[in-house]
């Protein structure tokens, strides 16, 4: 396509959030009463829908070409009639994808497959995404929990008035004969008949909504995620339904009774009588090609992190990220005990679409009490277990915040474990277990690597505070060790030190191994700021410390050590992704894994990890990031971007701001909180 301008007379399409960037070119809004600009050189409908006849009259007339636009494989977090719009278009200046008829710029894609192995690495890394992953075109369903059978085939129901059905040749009587033959080629099977979900909804009819009386056929009325529902069934029959597709990703057979795209290229059973017709058309692809061409190529996409256009992969993502949010806090929660500023914190990452948030003190009927950390969990335990709850854990996120948690800045990151918290060692958490199973691909791995390098290019850390800080010249020649200071109630102190129970005891030990070595100690922020106390003060600190790093921008601290030693800090993690050498004299959740050096061991910690595996799972896998205008996923990487994006990075930590600074940024908040609800 080589015109300026992109005419859509459509009220509907020009309604579409992001659609100037979902386009390959400039568009414009036109009148059907009015003439077409000459600067319009092509005119965009809507797929096949009658509603499109008069434009494509008017295209016809001026002598304009028309491209049909449609919905892309992989769309949103939730459907349409949910308010959600979508993240992918497809653009076809020749056909239409569902249209069998004539062919289609997605079928032309899929002939001209190039044998690049890069597009096929690509290719299969978004399969094993959306497989692994249960996504599909719309995100919002929970995953398939009904009863299994030792043997289930699935027929898949579709709506009446469903264009790819017309455009699929097929019909009514296409869905009875897939029916009886499903029945008649399964004798010892169930077969599941899925309902579609609009047909759930009542919003539409299907075309099996009456099926025959036999024991064998089993509705499947729930509205489950396709990948959890193809997991408990053999073989898949459909008429046009891309659940074919997600199929045959998933590797199931699929039985075609109409002709969707992706038949007629020797990857479907093709029962219509007019397949081999279709085949000679088309020919035949591996399914890469198909995946490739249709998810990689035919689609355009929108990042949904930016608003700008994206790629197949950014939609994944976040889509990725979505889903883990939904379905980890699914049901009802309970949250007691928290002020009015922790509330308003904590309701974006705990509230969605389709659970009840709860912060009532008094018991509430809950499926699982929220609770802040180990504290919470100490004051609220048995309340929640006399009533069946389940017991949650919240803190903060590694990647917190510009700015100190005591001086009430937000956090754009939270974790929630449902096993124990990544600080306490003395019992198993979610974030270990997650540690002892990990098994990263080649992307994982790659992209671990990627992360760990914007974070120590940015500097970015947990609170980002701090400011410039050199190494004096007497440290010249010598060993270079950091002590980190910790809050004197630091939870990770008591749930994971042994003998070693104070800074104070580890700087002592610490100069008395090492001698001949530069000390460097710097003061917990927090203790810097006046928010919390700790120790040693600076003056006994410089008993066994060369130099006091206080107020400094950790960052700079680390790139400028050798080694770091530590009880339980989350200094040492930091130092690791710069590859500096760490000593732990506790037991905090990145010890016990191969990459420290230990005081002690953790009999439960049986894996030798990479740093990569450590990343990815810390980082990537383990903590919920939420963008903290938008209130929405965000990924790590994005959490690092906008970290490092923030100018206020690197403002001097000290007490004199300690009154006034919780103050306005509560304030803050909560007028933010107060204006988002409404």
């Amino acid at each position: 396509m080589n015109t300026t301008v992109i005419g859509i007379f459509s009220p509907g399409i020009w309604r579409i959030p992001g659609l100037a960037r979902l386009l390959p070119m400039p568009c414009r809004k036109l009148a059907l009463r009015r003439a077409i600009p000459a600067e319009v050189g092509v005119i965009a409908v809507w797929g096949n829908r009658p509603s499109a006849a008069a434009a494509v009259a008017r295209a016809r007339e001026a002598g304009l070409p028309v491209i049909r636009l449609e919905e892309g494989f992989i769309r949103s977090p939730g459907p349409a009639a949910q308010g959600y719009p979508p993240l992918s278009l497809v653009v076809d200046d020749t056909g239409i994808y569902y249209d069998a008829s004539r062919p289609s710029a997605l079928e032309t894609l899929i002939q001209d497959t190039p044998g690049n192995a890069a597009l096929s690495a690509q290719a299969q890394e978004a399969m094993r995404l959306i497989v692994q992953g249960d996504l599909a075109k719309y995100n919002h369903a929970p995953p398939f929990d009904g009863a299994p059978a030792a043997r289930a085939v699935l027929v898949v129901d579709q709506t009446q008035g469903d264009m790819s059905v017309t455009f699929g040749n097929a019909s009514a009587a296409s869905f009875r004969l897939m029916l009886e033959v499903a029945r008649a080629e399964n004798p010892d099977a169930e077969i599941w008949v899925k309902t579609h979900p609009d047909v759930l909804h009542g919003n539409k009819r299907g075309y099996l909504g009456d099926l025959p009386p036999d024991a064998r056929l089993r509705p499947i009325a729930q509205d489950a995620s396709p990948q959890s529902l193809l997991l408990h069934v053999a073989r898949v029959y459909t008429v046009t339904s891309h659940y074919g597709f997600e199929a045959l990703m998933a590797g199931k057979p699929v039985i075609c009774f109409g002709q969707p795209w992706y038949a007629g290229w020797g990857l479907t059973d093709d029962r219509h009588p007019a397949a081999q017709a279709l085949a000679a058309r088309r020919g035949s692809a591996p399914l890469l090609a198909l995946v490739s061409a249709a998810y990689l190529r035919y689609a355009r996409y929108l990042n949904p992190q930016t608003n700008e256009p994206g790629t197949l992969f950014d939609v994944l993502e976040y889509l990725r990220l979505c889903r883990r949010h939904q379905l980890a806090l699914r049901g009802t929660l309970w949250a007691p005990g928290l002020s009015f500023w922790k509330r308003s914190i904590l309701k974006p990452f705990l509230a969605t679409a389709d659970n009840r948030l709860r912060f009532s003190r008094s018991p509430q009927a809950a499926n699982a009490c929220v609770v802040w950390g180990t504290a919470g969990e100490a004051r609220w335990q048995a309340i929640a277990q006399a009533r069946g709850m389940a017991i949650w854990r919240m803190e903060d996120g590694f990647l917190r915040s510009v700015g100190l948690g005591s001086d009430l800045h937000a956090p754009l990151s939270l974790v929630l474990d449902k096993r124990g918290i990544y600080y306490d060692a003395s019992r198993a958490s979610d974030l270990e277990v997650a540690l002892n199973a990990v098994s990263l691909t080649p992307d994982q791995t790659a992209r671990a690597e990627r992360l760990r390098q914007r974070i120590v290019e940015s500097g970015v850390s947990k609170y980002n505070a701090g400011t410039a800080w050199r190494l004096p010249g007497e440290a010249r020649g010598r060993r270079v060790l950091l002590v980190p200071g910790q809050v004197s109630n630091d939870a990770s102190l008591s749930g994971g030190t042994q003998h070693i129970q104070t800074v104070t005891a580890l700087l002592r030990l610490v100069r008395a191994r090492n001698p001949q070595a530069f000390i460097v100690f710097k003061p917990h922020p927090d203790v810097v700021a006046g928010n919390r106390a700790g120790e040693p003060d600076g003056k006994n600190a410089l008993r066994w410390a060369d130099c006091l790093a206080t107020g400094a921008d950790i960052a700079d601290v680390l790139e400028q050590v050798d080694e770091v030693h530590t009880l339980t800090s989350l200094t040492g993690f930091e130092a690791l992704l710069r590859h500096k050498a760490v000593f732990c004299y506790g037991m905090p959740f990145y010890a016990g894994w191969g990459l420290t050096h230990d005081e002690y061991a953790c009999p439960r910690r049986t894996r030798r990890l990479t740093l990569d595996a450590l990343i990815h799972t810390t980082l990537i896998d383990y903590p919920f990031y939420l963008h903290p205008t938008r209130k929405t996923p965000m990924s790590a990487e994005d959490a690092v971007m906008f970290l490092s994006a923030s100018p206020i990075r690197r403002r001097a930590i000290n007490a004199r701001r300690k009154r006034l600074t919780p103050l306005v940024n509560k304030a803050r908040h909560l007028i933010h909180a107060f204006l988002g609800a409404r």
